[in-house]
């Protein structure tokens, strides 16, 4: 099938526009801010004791610390001198105690950021360190939440110098003080440390599980103090519960230093006391706790008692694939491998023999299978390391005992838990060697059961880790065994994978089956053409679901080995889904590899599906209706490359049906409306069958209750095939019962049935509106916009009505001396263009705020698709006026504030400008960085000057602060330009008056307005008319500034306010007059006016020092400070008088109102 034929898109999904995207990688060559952490460090003595720049230090080191999160390596080979320049101030004697609690936190953050076990390795620890780092430590206070980073390095440092090999009673020399009291041995000290910060609740906790595990495997601390700390930690252990923060905080602590003991203690020393910790443990019931934490401690403490009750061997039976190293592979002769074999089995019978097990292993490993079931994923993953670790210890019996254990998780009875967890298993049994090929046969099925799990729960569903997990599964196995182990399998994991890879709904699943073939096709080269699938399907190409189902899904399928299990795994898994978008894009899909396997489709899966489409699922039932028609569909197209229909292609049966689906689903309307479209466009032969009568009741019903996109193909597919009495010829019964119906829907009180039957009118075939263009179609759609306009109501009606008239008149086309009632001429071509303008200027609101964007979103697109239409078959119609109030239109919209409807103004005002495709200028229309310094250009040109700086009205005046910036900025830039132009500034002086006086009250404009023109008065932007005494632009203006006198609008009044204090640098009469309204504001009624105007009259004296008498400026600017404007009028008004008295200006005189 042609790639033109696919229903391939990439509107939605996650991750749009990821199978195009550049990957850019940020890999640090090596460490390159060396000279910059000298200076930091080196400074720490200066900073200490200033709480700001020790601040911006500590932060600044912290920024260069953690851009090697990702590469700590590179830190290596500078660890040294940054720790060593750190150490000297924390061994001075000199060094303050915020010096070195500062130094201990640069210390922590460059051990975060490498890791406590590679840094602390670079501690020192001499003899000599010993008892400077224990008094450190045992001067600090475990309560000070302030300095914990400094207690963690001294405990890590403190685990370093456990590490000498002298027997610490050495260090202790005479243990008897001065004042002969006894000094407490350097053993009891560490030990009494380590416990005391078992139990804090900060980060500590965890450096002294380090430091115990160093400290109690030391030789002479084991013989002397090993059984009694484990005595203490199991008391511990036992008297604590978890239903306080404080005991979980001990519990962990204990937990943790045990667990770290019995990693690093040798076996033989640890061994006589694992029994005792075993069952305090059991009794403990550690996993029905509620802290994950605890239980994962408990997991891994578990594991370490099962490999030290266990001898630590290699299990000789384990599979091994060659050597890891490839240099080893690659020398190693066939003949040494087989000897090598030879040998191997040998050993293994050997080993085989007096091999005892513990009775105790049984009870780690029950455990362990518990834990691979936990709620918790980190539970789960020590647990099913531990399986690993501890089945490498055992005779191949018991540890195939093991893995069937395991494979137990696999039931349908388990939760999505136990299959996670079974996965992580089977993967760290895989990757050790531990499961042999024989139990392949086993296990394989139980992964591809787990790349497709899935289970709803309620709204939603659960098992994309275990999908992930089962990727990991693959991804190991591919390692683990040779090429010929798995031949037998790669069919089944190979189609898998890829359904997976392209047909998961998490985008982490699909990545994760992506890498897992990626790598069984490098490792084990079997896989059926999987370079040429990787290239297709790589990492980032899945990325995008849309593509992933639309377009890979075709690529793959054309391999014949993947194509029937990916259209089984569609209909059986994804048809049905919870989620609508894949339901849909399942059967897109679906349509689009029909092409590969028509008659398997026709015989096969269409049966399969109208079963669905009548079953109780809803979900299976909804996919299965859209699923037959697209499919349907998919045939019809394949036929005309057969010449065959699709009724030769589909059994009687099937047509029998499709056709009496639509009678069972009322659940259903998209579908359905789907079918129909799909049916119709299959040319199915039902013409004159009651069929259609049903369709189109169900089309009907529909307009009445939901706004679809199905519907309006649905009724436009069944016109075209069913309502034809001949080849362009409407059957005349339906073409007039239609007609009638839906345009008195257009008056009808209900929203959506409006909406349906505008929308219905528009997508009528060219046939159905021959001779009903002017009186029906045009005429209503015309009114009811008029009317819901002018009402300011059924705006979504409203904007699909308009949408209509274009629809309509681009399908009737355009012919100069055509009819009215069939084309689109000279005698109707000014009506729909008065339409569509008035509706250029619909700002209605409401609740959810400007709703007339959506109409005039509408007008735009209507206004280009009839003017490209005219213009290409009747540009005679078009009269010049018409065209000049359409481009000033799009001008105005093209200035305006919203993002979006600016951006989609200007695409079409380019697209009407350079009406045939020779610019190649790209302008951001939605950036207002980019958009208004070329639009600001238009005010240079008369005949758009009125309708641009309406526009830039309400961007200038808005609240956005980037539109206002960069509206203005181009706005100044222009008026810049005219300056000096007496006659150009004149001329926008008279364009603002006009827009003024259009729109005094128009609330969304003036108020705009405003605060606009204050911009442009205090950019002193008409200096040149401030030189001519009473300008007729300043006195028309304030004119019109007095008309919101009696406002009650706060925002209105304060915007006049500033305009009326930028009009005082006018001279003449004219400034007297702004003074008189000024001193009136100063009494308003409202107090905060009141306060509002003394506030911009003393930045006004300020500014302008010539308006009043200097010898009376200082008493007026206290007066207007210093007065309590928000008090009562009759205490104000006194003040004003006193003013007016200053200012030369006539008090005003209260006006006494006659009561009749």
């Amino acid at each position: 099938m042609a790639l033109s034929e696919t229903e391939n898109g990439f509107s939605g999904g996650e991750g749009g526009g990821e199978a195009d995207a550049i990957v850019q990688t940020c890999v640090l060559g090596s460490f390159s801010e060396r000279g910059e952490t000298t200076a930091l460090i080196s400074s720490l003595s200066e900073v200490h004791g200033d709480l700001g720049p020790r601040e911006s230090t500590t932060e600044r080191f912290l920024v260069i610390m953690n851009r090697y999160q990702e590469q700590p390596h590179l830190l290596d080979p500078h660890l040294e001198w940054m720790l060593n320049m750190i150490l000297d101030f924390i061994r001075s004697e000199k060094s303050p105690p915020s010096l070195v609690h500062l130094c201990f936190k640069f210390l922590y953050i460059i051990c975060k950021v490498r890791g406590y076990k590679i840094f602390m390795q670079l501690f020192p620890h001499e003899v000599a360190d010993v008892q400077p780092v224990l008094d450190l430590m045992s001067r600090q206070d475990p309560s000070d939440s302030e300095t914990w980073e400094t207690r963690y390095m001294l405990l890590l440092w403190l685990s370093m110098t456990c590490l000498i090999p002298f027997d610490l009673s050495r260090l202790d020399g005479h243990l008897e003080s001065d004042g002969g009291k006894a000094r407490e041995p350097i053993m009891d000290r560490i030990l009494a440390i380590a416990k005391s910060y078992l139990v804090v609740s900060d980060s500590a906790r965890n450096a002294a599980s380090v430091l115990v595990s160093k400290f109690m495997t030391r030789p002479d601390v084991k013989q002397k103090r090993l059984g009694d700390f484990l005595d203490w930690n199991l008391a511990t252990i036992s008297q604590t519960n978890d239903h306080s923060l404080r005991n979980i905080v001990v519990l962990d602590g204990a937990l943790q230093s045990l667990a770290k003991l019995f990693k690093h203690g040798k076996r033989d020393d640890l061994l006589p006391y694992a029994p005792a910790v075993l069952q305090c443990l059991e009794k403990k019931h550690l996993s029905e706790s509620s802290e994950a934490m605890l239980r994962k401690l408990g997991v891994k403490l578990t594991q370490r008692l099962g490999l030290t009750f266990l001898k630590p061997r290699l299990a000789a039976w384990r599979y091994q694939r060659g050597s890891r190293s490839l240099a080893a592979n690659l020398s190693m002769s066939q003949s040494a491998a087989a000897s090598t074999g030879a040998t191997s089995e040998v050993e293994t019978k050997e080993q085989e023999e007096d091999y005892d097990i513990p009775e105790e292993v049984e009870t780690v490993i029950e455990h362990l299978l518990l834990g691979l079931k936990d709620k918790e994923t980190i539970v789960r993953w020590s647990a099913a390391k531990g399986i690993g670790r501890v089945t490498g210890r055992l005779p191949k019996e018991l540890a195939d005992e093991v893995v069937g254990s395991v494979l137990d998780c696999f039931s349908f009875q388990e939760t999505d838990n136990a299959w996670h967890g079974g996965c992580l298993a089977l993967a760290e049994l895989g990757r050790r060697g531990l499961l042999l090929p024989s139990r392949l046969t086993d296990v394989v099925p139980l992964i591809i059961k787990s790349l497709i799990y899935e289970e709803k729960r309620g709204a939603c569903s659960v098992g994309s880790n275990v999908r992930d997990a089962a990727c990991y599964v693959c991804w190991s196995f591919a390692r683990a065994y040779e090429p010929k182990e798995l031949e037998p399998f790669v069919t089944q994991i190979a189609s898998g994978l890829l359904i997976t890879a392209v047909f998961d709904r998490n985008v982490n699943c699909r990545r994760a089956a992506s890498a897992a073939f990626q790598e069984n096709v490098g490792r084990q080269g079997t896989f059926p053409h999987g370079i040429d699938i990787l290239t297709a399907a790589d990492y980032y190409a899945v990325g995008n679901l849309n593509n992933c189902y639309l377009n890979i899904s075709v690529y793959i399928a054309g391999f014949p080995e993947y194509t029937k299990s990916m259209i089984d795994h569609l209909v059986a898994m994804k048809i049905n889904h919870w989620d609508g978008m894949i339901r849909e894009l399942a059967t897109k899909a679906l349509h689009n590899l029909t092409p590969q396997v028509p008659d398997y489709m026709a015989a096969t899966v269409l049966p399969q599906l109208l079963k669905m489409a009548v079953g109780i699922d809803l979900h299976g039932r909804h996919g299965a209706i859209l699923a037959c028609g697209q499919i349907t569909h998919a045939l019809y197209k394949v036929g005309l490359q057969t010449n065959r229909t699709v009724v030769d292609m589909i059994s009687p049966e099937c047509v029998d049906a499709l056709k009496n689906i639509y009678q069972m689903v009322s659940l259903m309307r998209p579908a359905i409306c789907s079918l129909i479209e799909k049916l119709s466009l299959s040319k199915m032969p039902f013409k004159n069958d009651p069929i259609i009568t049903g369709w189109q009741w169900i089309i009907d019903d529909t307009i009445k209750t939901l706004h679809l996109a199905a519907l309006v193909s649905a009724l436009s597919a069944l016109c075209e095939e069913y309502y034809q009495a001949s080849p362009g010829q409407a059957d005349p019964q339906m073409q007039d019962a239609l007609v009638s119906q839906y345009t008195e829907g257009l008056n009808n009180p209900q929203m959506l049935t409006r909406c349906g039957s505008a929308l219905a009118l528009g997508c009528l075939p060219k046939f159905m509106i021959h001779g009903k263009l002017k009186q029906v179609c045009l005429k209503c759609l015309r009114q009811m916009c008029a009317e819901t306009q002018k009402e300011g109501t059924f705006t979504e009606a409203r904007k699909d009505a308009i949408t209509s008239i274009a629809q309509v008149s681009v399908k009737a086309g355009a012919c100069a001396e055509g009819s009215p009632d069939s084309t689109l001429c000279s005698a109707n071509v000014d009506e729909v263009y008065g339409t569509l303008l008035s509706s250029m200027i619909d700002y209605t609101t409401d609740s959810r705020g400007d709703v007339g964007a959506w109409v005039r979103e509408a007008a735009m697109t209507s206004l280009k698709d009839v003017t490209m239409l005219v213009a290409s078959s009747a540009p005679e119609i078009l009269s010049p006026d018409m065209v000049k109030c359409m481009m000033c239109c799009l001008a105005q919209q093209s200035a305006e504030k919203i993002d979006r409807y600016r951006a989609h103004a200007g695409t079409i005002f380019l697209h009407l400008l350079h009406i045939t495709p020779a610019t190649t200028t790209t302008l951001n229309w939605n950036a207002p960085s980019h958009a208004f310094k070329y639009i600001a250009q238009l005010l240079g040109l008369p005949e758009y000057q009125y309708h641009t700086l309406l526009g830039l009205t309400v961007s200038v005046g808005g609240i956005t602060e980037s539109t206002v910036h960069f509206s203005s900025q181009s706005l100044f830039d222009h008026l810049k330009l005219i300056q000096s132009d007496s006659a150009a500034l004149g001329q926008f002086g008279e364009t603002l008056l006009r827009i003024f006086r259009d729109n005094l009250h128009n609330d969304r404009v003036s108020v705009s307005f405003l605060k606009m023109l204050n911009q442009i008065l205090a950019n002193n932007c008409f200096e040149i008319f401030t030189t001519q005494e009473n300008h007729p632009f300043c006195v028309d203006l304030l004119a019109l500034c007095k008309e919101f006198k009696k406002s009650k609008d706060i925002s209105k009044l304060r915007a006049c306010i500033s305009v009326l204090c930028g009009l005082i640098q006018f001279q003449g009469e004219v400034r007297k007059k702004v003074l008189s309204q000024l001193l009136l504001l100063l009494c308003h009624s409202f107090p905060v006016i009141r306060k509002t105007t003394a506030s911009q009259m003393y930045e006004m004296l300020l500014t302008y020092d010539d308006v009043v008498d200097p010898e009376v400026l200082d008493d007026a600017m206290t007066l207007l400070s210093d007065t309590n404007w928000e008090s009562d009028l009759a205490t104000v008004r006194p003040h004003r008088n006193q003013l007016c008295d200053w200012l030369g200006v006539p008090r005003p005189q209260p006006v006494t109102k006659v009561t009749i």
